[in-house]
């Protein structure tokens, strides 16, 4: 930049007044300030424009970066559970191939499965063990009272007809 000092500026004042005259110097001093004045503004604007572009541009570097490596840990987890479902293939394959098991379970194995696992869990955590309840006789099953009610209530007795 241009380096003035206070010594400059008076000199440029001093051959200003001379030149223009003292009734226009005012004027001509304010237009001039206005000039400088917008051109600082337009400095400001291109520089925070050219700051803004290289802010965009190493954002568009990381954005792509970011999306190479996700592209890179995809493939990599894809190929890892494509080695994987390979290994459980050639293992079922195997097993077949032994004399191990014939076909996949269906789906009612394993509800029945699941169903004889909830049962057996609940006989080991009930508060009265089995052997008391065979030996006693009692049922294995709580009913609600008004499932108790509704056993023992009389019977209505069905009306008769007169005829």
């Amino acid at each position: 930049m241009i380096d003035l000092g206070l010594t400059k500026l008076a000199l440029i004042g001093v051959v200003a007044l001379v030149v223009i005259g003292p009734e226009k110097l005012p004027r001509v001093a304010r237009m001039a300030g206005s000039l400088f004045g917008r051109a600082q503004r337009y400095i400001n604007e291109v520089k925070s424009e050219v700051s803004r572009e290289i802010e965009l541009e190493e954002l568009r570097k990381m954005q792509k970066e970011v999306q190479d490596t996700a592209q890179e840990v995809g493939q990599s987890i894809s190929q890892g559970m494509s080695e994987v479902e390979n290994d459980i293939h050639s293992a079922w394959n195997d097993e077949r191939g032994a004399g191990g098991l014939t076909e996949p379970p269906t789906a009612e194995d394993l509800a029945l499965k699941a169903k004889n696992f909830r049962r057996k869990k609940l006989a080991r955590t009930s508060a009265v063990p089995g052997w008391y309840k065979n030996q006693t006789g009692r049922r294995a099953h709580v009913m609600s009272g008004a499932a108790r009610m509704a056993r023992h209530r009389a019977k209505r007795a069905t009306p008769t007809s007169f005829f």
